[in-house]
């Protein structure tokens, strides 16, 4: 049971309904962490305006998947694990057993997704205060400055959604079980 209300496009704060309704547009039902946020339509607000930012990142959707999945699990967010291992595998197509390795913090075996996952985990384990060889190996990936604070970007964005699913204690949705950890 969750801790915090998760609406539904009939229960949300009038101010939220647009970006409900847009998300369930886009997924094809109403995503737990979607109806999390509604209850502030400034957090939701928040999320899907730096979702469409980090779309226009110069990352790959692979890679900014990487950097989500990556982010959820040191956060310890169930469901955004699932939720980014759905778009991993659907949209972005990256193998099953790469995303498998992602939901467990191993490399995946794709140098570029690799270096972007250990940037990722070192960017948030030191909260930003990445050493010297963490930040080489990134560049000597063939990653630059731009790269760098995009994945800054992108953990900001997760973190909103982590700390949210985890403060309310939401439920996995039925339409994204089949990706939580453990479950491909």
């Amino acid at each position: 049971m969750s801790r915090l209300t998760v609406h539904t496009k009939d229960s949300a704060p009038e101010a939220s309904r647009p970006f409900v309704e847009k998300a369930i547009a886009n997924n094809g039902f109403l995503p737990n962490l979607i109806g999390v946020l509604a209850n502030s339509p400034q957090a939701l607000q928040t999320y899907m305006t730096v979702s469409g930012i980090n779309a226009e990142t110069s990352l790959t959707l692979a890679e900014r998947e990487v950097v989500q999945i990556t982010a959820a699990r040191q956060h310890g967010c169930d469901f955004c694990i699932a939720g980014h291992t759905a778009v991993a595998l659907k949209k972005a197509q990256l193998p099953v057993e790469g995303v498998r390795a992602l939901q467990q913090g191993k490399d995946t075996g794709d140098a570029k997704l690799d270096a972007v996952r250990a940037f990722a985990e070192a960017v948030i384990a030191r909260r930003g205060a990445v050493d010297d060889a963490a930040y080489q190996a990134f560049l000597a990936a063939g990653y630059g400055e731009r790269q760098a604070l995009e994945v800054v970007l992108g953990i900001s964005l997760a973190t909103l959604c982590n700390f949210a699913n985890t403060l309310a204690g939401s439920a996995i949705n039925p339409e994204l079980q089949p990706f939580a950890s453990g479950a491909i």
